[in-house]
């Protein structure tokens, strides 16, 4: 574990203190844990956004073909 010295307006120092209070932990512990979470997100996200651009297109219409209707295209009941 690393310390880190954190320098916060008063006001938002003790906003932070109220809600590692309610949440029944330092303050430390909770802006740990806020980032670890922030962390995760982003990382979950770079992750589905790989997968998404890895994949390969779709061909929407052959030639002299209309192209699909909106809803068609938009039909998610095989992705549930």
């Amino acid at each position: 574990m690393k310390n880190v010295t954190l320098t916060l307006p008063d006001h938002v120092a003790r906003h932070v203190r109220i809600w590692a209070a309610e949440a029944d932990t330092s303050v430390s512990q909770f802006l740990s844990r806020i980032l670890v979470e922030r962390m995760e997100r982003e990382s979950g996200y770079e992750q589905a956004s790989a997968r998404y651009l890895t994949r390969k297109p779709v061909v929407l219409r052959q030639d002299c073909q209309d192209y699909p209707k909106r809803e068609a295209l938009h039909d998610r009941s095989g992705l549930r």
